[in-house]
């Protein structure tokens, strides 16, 4: 079948690197970014073993709890049916035989079915937590495309088909050895049942169905745990990226100039705001020494080279100063570095390499009598 809308479908067009397998290449861990996008999309890790067997556990626990009730409600549903069956007339009655049939019908439902519900929506919360997205709803073109060398790479050769072949074994063996136990001990009731009445035979026989699913539940919960960890594994081990995915994966967030820019203009509305926050943790003020200061701060573990915390002309100029000497901060008075640094220095950016000589001048000359700053010169020094 090909279609000139989807030329992908064409068989002529079709490559052996469909064959190939998907992880090739593909060695670096996933990052944040493609963890929060696969979850977007809906792609998480989940067992279905651990959903199913909480779905299949709770509603068989509240069918036990509830069977007398239950049995009590069909037998009083039975009871008022039988005893108006020849006294109404189901042309006019109707809606009376209609609204009574939703009112037992409800109460024999509605407790295991609400319980199933609350028990399917546990177990998947449990696993991904609260997720709501219909984007695995979204018609794919490209996954009718038969890729059946990765389908049978995926199913048969790999390691994970192997575990779903020994984990599916696994649990028919269980079964099928958890119901001969059961049945194996009750042998010497089930031959008498002959003799029994159908009441008492329906109760035996029940309650060692119920028992069965019941065992059979918490062991398939145990073996779901093993479970839940392999498919997280092998969830990780698919999003696995190449070199190339993380280089271009950095450049998007850290190389677009658009970014840094607007990273820029942020981190300087945030620094311009927190004036009284830069001030006091600044090494020096460099002023004009009315008209501009210029705060300036080293810190190795941060940056490799001396940034402007902080800035500002006149009244601004006035605070930053009456900052700085109410914190110690020494204010050193060089009218063209305060001029020039600026104007040509952001909030946040660092000292441009012009002025390292000016800059290591200042420093130096503050070193001599403040401590702290001359440990931090030697530390960049060393």
């Amino acid at each position: 079948m090909s279609d000139e809308r989807y030329p992908e479908l064409d068989p002529s067009r079709m490559h052996l690197q469909w064959f190939a397998p998907e992880d090739e290449g593909k060695t670096e861990d996933p990052s944040e970014y493609k963890l929060r996008k696969a979850r977007e999309e809906g792609r998480v890790a989940k067992s279905q073993d651990l959903t199913g067997a909480i779905g299949l556990l709770l509603p068989v626990l509240a069918l036990a709890v509830f069977a007398p009730w239950m049995l009590s409600t069909l037998s009083n549903m039975l009871r008022w049916f039988l005893s108006v069956a020849v006294q109404i007339d189901p042309s006019t009655d109707m809606a009376l035989l209609g609204s009574q049939f939703l009112k037992y019908f409800s109460q024999l439902v509605l407790p295991v079915a609400i319980v199933a519900v609350v028990s399917a929506l546990f177990g998947n919360i449990l696993q991904v937590g609260f997720l709501f997205t219909t984007k695995p709803l979204k018609p794919d073109i490209k996954k009718i495309i038969p890729k059946i060398g990765q389908y049978l790479k995926k199913t048969v050769f790999s390691g994970e088909g192997l575990f779903n072949l020994a984990k599916s074994l696994f649990k028919i063996t269980i079964i099928v050895v958890i119901a001969y136990l059961n049945i194996i001990a009750e042998i010497p009731k089930l031959s008498r049942l002959f003799s029994a009445t159908v009441w008492s035979s329906t109760i035996l026989v029940c309650s060692i169905a119920l028992r069965i699913i019941i065992q059979v539940a918490i062991l398939m919960l145990a073996l779901a745990i093993p479970d839940y960890l392999y498919q997280r594994h092998l969830f990780k081990k698919n999003l696995k990226m190449t070199k190339q995915e993380v280089k271009e994966e950095h450049k998007m967030f850290e190389g677009d100039p658009k970014v840094k820019s607007r990273l820029r203009e942020r981190m300087r509305e945030i620094l311009s705001k927190n004036m009284a926050i830069n001030v006091p943790k600044a090494d020096v003020v460099v002023t004009n020494p009315t008209h501009f200061a210029v705060a300036i701060e080293y810190n190795p573990q941060l940056s490799a080279v001396p940034t402007v915390s902080a800035k500002g002309q006149d009244e601004v100029a006035l605070r930053i100063r009456a900052l700085a000497k109410e914190h110690g901060v020494p204010v050193v008075e060089n009218r063209p570095l305060a001029r020039a640094l600026y104007a040509a220095v952001e909030v946040g950016d660092p000292v441009p390499e012009d002025y390292y000589q000016a800059i290591a001048n200042v420093l130096a000359q503050v070193a001599k009598i403040d401590k702290k700053l001359a440990d931090k010169l030697a530390s960049m020094s060393a």
